[in-house]
Parts: structure tokens; C-alpha cells; sequence
């Protein structure tokens, strides 16, 4: 039985672990929180900082493999660990790129990869010089998530809200829809790509407040957009699992936002709504078989439960009742005992091959779910 850990125990490494029931895993969880979402569905859990070296290194130096929820850990430990023979998804070369905003933007240039015109910042005082460039959105090369480490910069008079740090400032684009597409890389290079959702902002929080899928594009964009995943999954050079954000503009160009080297947000209706979900692939790639199968079952729309902004303490989940009721709806509760404004709570994923029905239930979801304290 291969021995697999998950660095991180929130409500990816849950969800992971929840897949993980399906196959001959034994399972390790690293976090520094024994009260975590994953803590209790793993088989063996070690209290420990993702981000120190000795803490990653010792927990993964026994195991046969190791992946990861998310993307802040110590790649220095996991580069050790690979070179002792530990399988690493991604390999901590395609993490380190990835990490870092600034070598992610660099390497879609050096890779020929459509994205938005870019400038790299080290000091805020920097921006002055850059007031031409805006409206830009100013981005934190390291440790910006869900939403944080992003500023919009519309004028001059916006500068004061940059980063006094490395970070990217990159062209705002008129931008038609936003998309995003999971792409699966086995061992042997063979791909799979799950069919292309169409993400719907918070802009007040920047994070996704619900997605539908299939997107609705044309079917040029289409093998536009899965081409341009493609080659940036394959530059990478690893096995894995990897979203590709793309901006598709106003006038039909597509455009890679930013890559994510994990399963991810805009993947979690796959649980239900395709044959093989994301948490299932990842596994099948850890453990060598083959990859699974990618279409979608039935249309659907995911909404993100989040953090009421009015409300911070213990979780509670008003007319909860009133959407178990409604039909082909799948409410995850993350697990997470503190709410706050703005915190992933959980996600619900509607089922419907009418997208104005998709959009009007998740529309009705959203309105009735809320986390408050």
C-alpha cells in the first residue's frame, strides 16, 4: 500500500482524503492545526509548519509519495526529499515557478504563452514611474490567495495602495469572460483536460463567487483555450494536477491568468458532475494507473460559500434546511469551525443541463446560504 502525505490539512487535503476511500492509499496529513478539516479522515496525522524545512522533510522522508493543497510549502525540503526518491506532485521545479508570481509571469514569456502585458515592481515608490501603464492590477510575487495580495491600481492617485515589495504590475484588459480549465499529466506525459468552466467574481472580495460549466465560447476559442493550457501544463514538465485561469478578451483572445499546481476551486463540481473528478485523478496519477475519464456527466454550477462580511465566530449556517430541500443541489461543508468575512466555508454544486435553470438555482443558493457567527 503506497504511503502518500498531503501537505496541508484544509478543505482540499478533505476532499483529497475523501477520494483517497476509493483506492489502496495509505494516507499521512501534515498541518499545524490537529483540528484541521483533514485531520480526521487521515490515516496517520503529524502536527507541523508546511513551510519549515525540517518539518516537511521529516514527514515526508518515510513516504512513498508526496502532494500538496496548496501552494505556500517549503520547496526546498520537497527538491531534498525528490532527490532521495520520494515522488513529489508537482515536482518542486514546476512549484517553484509557480510560487512566485514574477517567475510564473516570466516563464509564460519565455514560453511564447499569451498572457497580459506585465512590468515587474520591487519598491512602491517604483509605480510613479509606471502611472502611464494604469490601470494595472498590482500582484504580490509571494504569498498572495484567495483573493489577498491583489490590489487594482486605476490612476496615479491609487498608487499609495501598491506593494512597497517584489510583485507584478500587470495590464487590466477588457476582459469578456473569464475561464478556467483543469489539465491531468500522468507519469508517462499522457494528458487529460476536463471541459473549460466559466468563473463569476466577487469583485469586492476577488474570489469566485460561482462557476458554470461547461463555459459557453465558440468551439475556435474552445481548442484556442485547451491548446494554450496544453502547452502551459507541458513547458512544466510534471505529473500533476493544474488549473489554467485564461482571460478570453473582448476581442476573442485568450490569455493565461495564473496556473495553480494542485486541484482547485474551479474543479470541485467534478465530485459530482464528471465521471472522474479532480480529487479522483490526482490519486490515479499518484498511484500510476491510468488517467480517468474527464467528461462531464451533466451540466453544473458551483457556488462558494463564504464568510458573511457582517459576522466572525463559531459557524453557523443559516437556511441550510431550506437548500438540502431543493433538487439536484450537493451542499460541502468545509469543516471549519470559525467563520469570518470572506473565509471559504464550503462550496454547493447544482446539477442541470438548462443553463438559464443552473444559473437561476445557483443564483437562489447563494441568496438563501448564509455563514453567519
Amino acid at each position: 500500500m503506497k504511503k502518500t502525505g498531503i501537505l496541508g490539512g484544509g478543505q482540499l487535503g478533505r476532499m483529497l482524503l475523501q477520494a483517497a476511500a476509493n483506492y489502496p492509499v495509505e494516507t499521512y496529513v501534515l498541518e499545524n492545526d490537529e483540528n484541521c478539516p483533514a485531520a480526521h479522515l487521515c490515516d496517520h496525522f503529524a502536527k507541523g509548519d508546511i513551510t519549515n524545512f525540517d518539518d516537511v522533510y521529516h514527514f515526508g522522508k518515510n513516504l512513498d509519495a508526496i502532494t500538496i493543497e496548496i501552494e505556500s510549502v517549503n520547496i526546498e525540503a520537497l527538491k531534498k526529499l525528490e532527490s532521495e526518491g520520494v515522488k513529489v506532485y508537482p515536482r518542486p521545479a514546476a512549484l517553484e515557478i509557480i510560487k512566485n508570481k514574477i517567475t510564473q509571469k516570466n516563464f509564460y514569456k519565455e514560453n511564447h504563452i499569451p498572457t497580459a502585458p506585465f512590468i515587474i515592481t520591487e519598491r512602491k515608490e517604483e509605480l510613479r514611474n509606471h502611472s502611464g501603464f494604469l490601470p494595472a492590477a498590482h500582484k504580490l510575487a509571494m504569498g498572495g490567495y484567495d483573493g489577498k495580495g491583489v490590489e487594482i491600481l486605476k490612476n496615479e492617485k491609487d498608487v499609495e495602495k501598491g506593494f512597497d515589495e517584489d510583485a507584478v504590475l500587470e495590464k487590466l484588459i477588457t476582459i469578456k469572460k473569464e475561464i478556467s480549465i483543469i489539465v491531468a499529466v500522468g507519469e508517462d506525459g499522457k494528458s487529460a483536460i476536463y471541459p473549460p468552466v466559466e468563473m463569476v467574481f466577487n469583485n469586492d472580495l476577488n474570489l469566485l463567487a460561482y462557476q458554470i460549466s461547461p463555459a459557453v465560447i465558440t468551439e475556435k476559442i474552445l481548442w484556442k483555450a485547451e491548446a494554450i493550457a496544453l502547452a502551459v501544463v507541458k513547458n512544466l514538465e510534471s505529473p500533476g494536477i493544474f488549473a489554467v485561469e485564461l482571460f478570453l478578451d473582448i476581442d476573442d483572445n485568450v490569455l493565461v491568468n495564473e496556473t495553480a499546481p494542485r486541484v482547485h476551486n474551479s474543479g470541485h463540481h467534478t465530485i459530482e458532475a464528471a465521471y472522474s473528478s479532480q480529487f479522483d485523478m490526482l490519486w490515479r496519477i499518484i498511484l500510476g494507473y491510468p488517467l480517468g475519464y474527464t467528461k462531464s456527466i451533466i451540466n453544473s454550477a458551483m457556488v462558494n460559500l463564504i464568510g458573511d462580511p457582517n459576522y466572525k465566530g463559531q459557524a453557523k449556517y443559516l437556511n441550510l434546511e431550506d437548500v438540502l430541500k431543493i433538487e439536484n443541489v450537493f451542499v460541502h461543508i468545509y469543516g471549519k469551525k470559525e467563520t469570518r468575512p470572506g473565509r471559504k466555508m464550503g462550496h454547493v454544486t447544482v446539477l442541470s443541463n438548462e443553463r438559464q435553470e443552473l444559473i437561476h438555482v445557483a443564483n437562489k443558493v447563494k441568496q438563501l446560504l448564509k455563514v453567519i457567527s
